[in-house]
């Protein structure tokens, strides 16, 4: 069975649709964290915080390479436009 380019087309778009509504967050995610997993991500060892003189020097890699001062989450650019 053969079917002309315009159907085609129309055939994959509804597919591609039905795909993306079938991958999402809520539906099926077969790497869903587990109860007796989240302890293991609770870890002290899991933070992106947990050592402050790394910290520190990523900070200050990040701010003299953006031109920039201040604290982490403060909006604002090295030319003091905002």
């Amino acid at each position: 069975m053969r079917l002309n380019p315009d159907r085609r087309l129309a055939l994959l778009v509804i597919l591609g649709l039905a795909a993306a509504a079938c991958g999402g967050c809520a539906g099926f995610n077969p790497v869903r964290v587990q109860p007796w997993e989240r302890g293991t991500l609770a870890d002290y060892t899991m933070r992106p915080d947990r050592d402050p003189l790394g910290t520190m020097f990523a900070e200050h890699v990040y701010f003299s390479r953006e031109a920039a001062a201040g604290g982490r989450g403060v909006g604002g650019s090295g030319c003091g436009c905002n």
